[in-house]
């Protein structure tokens, strides 16, 4: 078996981790030469994926709000969390894709999913490849990094608290911050380094875009203020049921704690702030393969690797099983390969569980 065993007989639970400063330079050889032959992203998969997961999502969204019986409502809903979120999560892709990669992706999923969802790409771009620096990953300055591990379990549950109601903080930027924020520079400044990235870390400022990007954060950060206004002043005039809006941000609530609890489980989360290496931002990041498959649900979109994304942070989300196929192949058992992966959602959160616990009692 070629999991990391996460409760072998240790107190601690968790294998033992090699200094920051280690570099596995047989795993660095392996993935680059993965880089080499798998890079290029296919349209049709992104595409088919992309626009079939909003389809259902949408459809299940409007049973939830239309359908008489409870029963039929909470399946409606279920469905519409589940498929939205996979439709969502398509903007760790465009993050990371080169722009030519998917022509009009971009584009599209913004005008089917970022602006619906209130999560447009603008909020993820330039931000998320901070994460996948070589010097910030794990330090203050990671906008998608926190110790959670030497952490309270109190921060947990405010962890969890912030994603359930992210899509009213999302509604009030877009209605309300963003308009005021023409009116005042002071609090277009704040709007734009405090209330603009999708980020973990509260002491993350984000630095200001280049040209290209406050091109494109202009006009989505138009159109999604323009979309929560409009829906805002629908449900007040009564065209939109209240009902519907209930559901409506019910849905996307239930698919943030969703996003919340992978993210819980995306990283080990022991860094206490020193710069890592590439093998050791491997080893303190987590892949959860085959043969299980609920993190087909859970973690979307390539999610489930995300200790090979953080190797391979270029290669498009549909090689991802295929490089861990050839890895597992060809990094002897026993290597550090190996030892990114585990085998369930509910053994790292009790892992995590039990490390803020002891750090509490610390």
């Amino acid at each position: 078996m070629y999991f990391s065993e996460l409760d072998s007989g240790a107190a601690s639970g968790k294998p033992a981790l090699p200094p920051r400063s280690y570099e596995d330079k047989a795993l660095l050889r392996a993935a680059a030469a993965l880089n080499q032959e798998l890079s290029r992203a296919k349209p049709a998969i992104y595409w088919t994926d992309m626009l079939l997961s909003a389809a259902v999502g949408y459809a299940g969204l409007f049973v939830a709000m239309t359908a008489p019986s409870v029963g039929v409502a909470i399946a409606g809903a279920l469905v519409a969390m589940l498929l939205l979120y996979r439709a969502s999560s398509f903007i760790h892709e465009i993050s990371h894709l080169k722009p030519d990669a998917v022509p009009g992706f971009h584009t599209v999923w913004n005008l089917i999913a970022g602006v619906p969802l209130m999560i447009p790409s603008f909020m993820y771009e330039g931000v998320h490849t901070l994460h996948h620096h070589r010097a910030r990953y794990g330090t203050v300055d990671d906008p998608e990094y926190l110790p959670l591990s030497r952490m309270r379990t109190g921060t947990l549950a405010v962890f969890m608290a912030a994603a359930a109601l992210a899509p009213i903080g999302f509604l009030i930027r877009h209605a309300v911050l963003v308009p005021l924020s023409l009116l005042s520079p002071r609090l277009r400044g704040a709007v734009m380094e405090k209330y603009s990235a999708l980020a973990i870390n509260p002491q993350f400022r984000r630095p200001a875009p280049d040209a290209k990007l406050r091109r494109s954060w202009a006009l989505w950060e138009g159109v999604a203020s323009l979309w929560s206004i409009g829906l805002i002043a629908l449900v007040a005039a009564g065209v939109v049921p209240l009902r519907a809006f209930l559901v409506y941000l019910a849905v996307l609530s239930g698919a943030m704690i969703v996003n919340q609890v992978r993210t819980l489980v995306a990283h080990l989360w022991e860094n206490d702030g020193e710069e890592m290496s590439i093998t050791a931002q491997y080893l303190d990041s987590v892949n959860v393969p085959p043969p299980g498959y609920l993190p087909v649900l859970w973690a979307p979109v390539g999610l489930r690797y995300h200790a090979i994304h953080h190797l391979l942070p270029g290669l498009p989300y549909h090689a991802l099983g295929e490089a861990h196929s050839r890895l597992i192949a060809t990094m002897p058992e026993g290597t550090s390969y190996h030892r990114a992966n585990y085998r369930s959602l509910r053994a790292m959160v009790m892992r995590l569980v039990r490390a803020s616990m002891g750090a509490g009692r610390g």
